[in-house]
């Protein structure tokens, strides 16, 4: 086999609770994932060497040395194997740079898949998925796809069955934050606000709310912690929630660590419908329109 491809979805995250900062520098999360129908493809060739070529949206935005978490990806399952091997890695972009829905753990999550079918090491998931906690928080659940609570880290899931198809609308912006940033501001503002930060939990309503397919019941549970970090560092991010809100969303949340915002919609339509507006009002650099659960990272 000389070359394989796999697709792998973005994530919104529908509750993101953020707990204490630990010892370690990390945060305890419940973090509520779904995945969504906006998909980078990773293609994997064969080579003598490791390297990283990336292509489409903001392909310039993004690292293609060691800092490239895809790299990081195949070199961690080569020392797994115990063997040297080569991949040329071609990476097509559609998830956003930086944008608060995994792109770069999807990247490294759909590198994990390629190469192990290109290289012929035959693991199973599982094994898959202890490498993929060691390279981040998000790329468990990139393999994984569907929905699912993440703890710890985030890098713990239990996987959730829903109801049926939820419509989004994603709003992307000019440019990106980075999570490490958001986080440390997070910080910085409980701090200011002398905010006890409690134990993280996950909703029983917008867990109710995913099982039953109620999109109207989700859309007013959807939570994210890291929101008002996201709102300070990025102020303009304030007028595209609402302007989402006043364009019939059922729901509006800044997605991860942002600077994405993520809309829920009644139906396929309303979802088209409200992605136009949102670039006519202009809040937005694009908006697309995107449905989910859908599978984590898989052949094509």
């Amino acid at each position: 086999m000389s070359s394989v491809t796999v697709r792998v979805p973005a994530k919104v995250n529908v509750q993101l609770s953020v707990g204490p900062l630990r010892d370690d520098g990390y945060h305890d999360l419940v973090n509520v994932f779904h995945a969504v129908s906006v998909f980078d493809e990773v293609i994997a060739k064969e080579s003598e060497s490791i390297s990283v070529r990336v292509e489409g949206e903001s392909a310039d935005q993004v690292p293609v040395d060691d800092g490239n978490l895809a790299i990081q990806a195949a070199r961690a399952l080569a020392k797994h194997a115990g063997r040297t091997y080569g991949v040329e890695l071609v990476i097509r972009k559609a998830i956003p740079v930086a944008g608060g829905m995994a792109g770069g753990s999807a990247d490294a999550a759909g590198t994990l898949v390629a190469c192990n079918e290109l290289w012929g090491l035959g693991l199973p998931r599982e094994d898959l998925m202890e490498i993929a906690a060691d390279l981040g928080s998000d790329v468990p659940f990139s393999l994984l796809g569907g929905t699912a609570v993440g703890t710890g880290r985030g890098e713990q899931l239990a996987e959730l069955l829903t109801g049926g198809r939820f419509h989004w609308v994603f709003a992307i912006a000019d440019g990106g934050l980075s999570t490490a940033r958001v986080y440390a501001e997070c910080d910085r503002l409980r701090a200011a606000l002398g905010e006890v930060v409690a134990w993280p939990q996950a909703s029983d309503a917008l867990l109710a709310a995913l099982k039953a397919g109620d999109a109207r019941a989700l859309g007013a549970e959807l939570a994210n912690d890291l929101q008002p970090a996201a709102l300070m560092l990025r102020a303009s991010l304030a007028r595209t929630l609402e302007a989402g809100r006043e364009l019939g969303a059922l729901g509006a949340i800044v997605s991860g660590s942002g600077p994405t915002c993520a809309f829920l919609a009644a139906d396929e339509d309303q979802a088209r419908e409200l992605a136009v507006a949102l670039v006519g009002a202009g809040v937005c650099r694009t908006a697309v329109p995107a449905h989910g659960p859908v599978e984590g990272a898989s052949i094509v």
